[in-house]
């Protein structure tokens, strides 16, 4: 919430899985991800970096596969942004972070294609002609910089939060809750800087936070 209580317009969530963990599953999980990275590449080609890549690499993949320049220019001369373009990013959005979900030890159940199961992306849908500045798109870019730069440390912090619960779970059949609360929250963070600066669904600036 900010100062006008008004939520965050992107917000992401994963549940937390009470039940013991499947520890094959999670022994294994780099192998048992490949088919489903596969299609992953297929959809988004060679642009796409896990979720827990560093920012900057972050945010080269999400123009990779999605809508981005159409809507830059969509915005900037016609003061649209489609909403089955927006759909597609969404969607397509939600599909990688069930992926990224998945390797990264926070659920078992394989990814679909398409159900939500236990991972929801929510991003409101602008009304661009009153909600989105039309110049904007050229120095977002810009303007994340400093969340960049912060997220690079945030990110490895993240990768060391994986590898700890990869043996808590072999070991415990469990995620370490604050840890999972600290991944999900990285993985909030750069969703809303992604569609802040390259899927334009806001001109809100994101926090620099990791909570919902």
């Amino acid at each position: 919430m900010d100062q006008t209580g008004k939520s965050y317009p992107v917000s992401l969530t994963v549940d937390y899985p009470e039940q013991p963990r499947d520890r094959a599953s999670v022994f294994f999980r780099l192998l048992l991800v490949v088919p489903i990275a596969a299609i992953v590449g297929l959809l988004v080609g060679t642009g796409y970096h896990w979720v827990f890549e560093e920012a900057g690499r972050g945010l080269s993949w999400a123009t990779a596969g999605f809508a981005v320049a159409p809507t830059m220019l969509m915005i900037l001369f016609r003061r649209k942004y489609p909403r089955w373009w927006f759909d597609w990013n969404l969607n397509l959005n939600r599909f990688l972070f069930r992926v990224s979900a998945y390797l990264g030890l926070l659920r078992d159940e394989y990814p679909s294609t398409d159900e939500e199961q236990a991972v929801r992306l929510d991003v409101v849908y602008p009304d661009a002609k009153t909600e989105l500045n039309q110049w904007l798109p050229l120095v977002k870019w810009f303007l994340v910089i400093p969340h960049i730069v912060v997220l690079c440390f945030v990110d490895i912090a993240a990768y060391v939060c994986v590898i700890i619960a990869w043996f808590a779970i072999l070991f415990t059949g469990r995620f370490p809750r604050p840890l999972f609360d600290f991944v999900v929250g990285v993985m909030r963070w750069q969703a809303r800087v992604v569609w802040y600066a390259v899927l334009f669904a806001t001109d809100k600036y994101p926090p620099f936070s990791i909570e919902a």
